[in-house]
């Protein structure tokens, strides 16, 4: 399993670390919340342990930013503070579990041994399609590119989402229509290209990397730069 920690105390994360590895866990190790931040949004991770009392970024706002493009990843927040409002800052942030330091080895142990079997039981549940700094949470039906949330319709939302699952593929506007739309579609009109543009006002004007291409003579791709 790899593990993800982020704390800014060196004494702690040697105990940490030292004792994760003895329990055959693999470790990478940040020492403040932007560089923490860029690992857990760069790299996959089983679990991220995030201390709260960070530089450059606290804990509760690295966990708030991980969730808008990892809805799945078990996070356990440390701290020294433990009163019920702390942790509720946590929780609202992100954060599946909250351990007030100081602690036993065992008890994170047993922590991260919950959160684990845990997050195996919800991976089916929660769906993320992502294309880029472009994310669909398609549990809670929302839309973000670059931390940023996107407001869609409901027919912007489902033509985006048969965008995404059909990533890198020209998708004609035939074959959109007859996915997106329902069997008594016009094929006469000119609806699809109209709700494609309304899909690039919101998620490519202003950003330099553009995702919707349009294919002379075949119809359009969703595509990384």
């Amino acid at each position: 399993m790899n593990i993800l920690l982020v704390e800014d105390d060196k004494g702690v994360v040697h105990f940490i670390e030292k004792g994760l590895n003895e329990n055959n866990f693999t470790v990478t190790c940040a020492y403040d919340g932007k560089a923490g931040l860029a690992l857990a949004l760069k790299e996959t991770f089983d679990l991220i342990i995030l201390d709260v009392m960070m530089p450059l970024l606290n804990g509760v706002e690295v966990c708030a930013k991980i969730r808008v493009h990892n809805a799945n990843v078990p996070i356990l927040m440390l701290t020294a503070l433990g009163s019920t409002d702390d942790k509720i800052t946590g929780l609202d942030a992100g954060a599946d579990d909250y351990l007030v330091k100081p602690f036993d080895f065992p008890e994170l142990l047993a922590r991260i041994r919950s959160l684990t079997r845990r997050s195996h039981k919800k991976e089916d549940s929660t769906k993320l399609l992502a294309a880029g700094d472009l994310v669909l949470n398609d549990s809670t039906k929302r839309v973000f590119r670059s931390n940023k949330e996107i407001t869609l319709t409901a027919k912007e939302y489902a033509l985006l989402h048969y965008f995404l699952k059909n990533k890198n593929a020209v998708l004609s506007r035939a074959h959109l229509a007859l996915h997106v739309w329902d069997n008594d579609f016009d094929s006469g009109t000119n609806v699809v290209d109209v709700y494609v543009n309304y899909l690039r006002n919101k998620i490519d004007k202003g950003n330099e990397n553009k995702l919707i291409h349009t294919v002379i003579g075949r119809g359009y791709i969703l595509k990384e730069a």
